[in-house]
């Protein structure tokens, strides 16, 4: 059973960076498609980022340049870098870990972003 578990979200200011993390437990990370989504209130659930098991990344328009996913499939462990952060990035972000019809999520991480 896979598990996924994010950490690194808090209050910032407009202008300021964070890293998220999500943890993978469980066989196999490697083979998998990782995203990070987001959600804020009254709104639905958007694709921010995701990589491909081979590497391969793509962006929302909203924050193609200011953020960046990673993954090292040593240790299980799937990243956010957000830069530049904006009032509107204000949002529970979830990780995604999906192959062929399966699909996984963690609890999120709340990012508020505000003066």
């Amino acid at each position: 059973q896979v598990q996924l578990v994010e950490s690194g979200g808090g209050l910032v200011q407009p202008g300021d960076s964070l890293r998220l993390s999500c943890v993978f437990s469980g066989l196999a990370f490697s083979i998998y498609d990782m995203g990070w989504y987001r959600q804020a209130p009254g709104k639905q659930r958007e694709l921010v980022a995701a990589i491909s098991s081979g590497g391969s990344t793509n962006y929302a328009d909203s924050v193609s340049g200011r953020f960046t996913i990673s993954r090292d499939n040593a240790k299980n462990t799937v990243y956010l870098r957000m830069h530049s952060l904006k009032p509107e990035d204000t949002a529970a972000y979830y990780c995604n870990a999906g192959r062929l019809r399966i699909t996984y999520w963690g609890q999120g991480t709340q990012v508020t972003v505000s003066s």
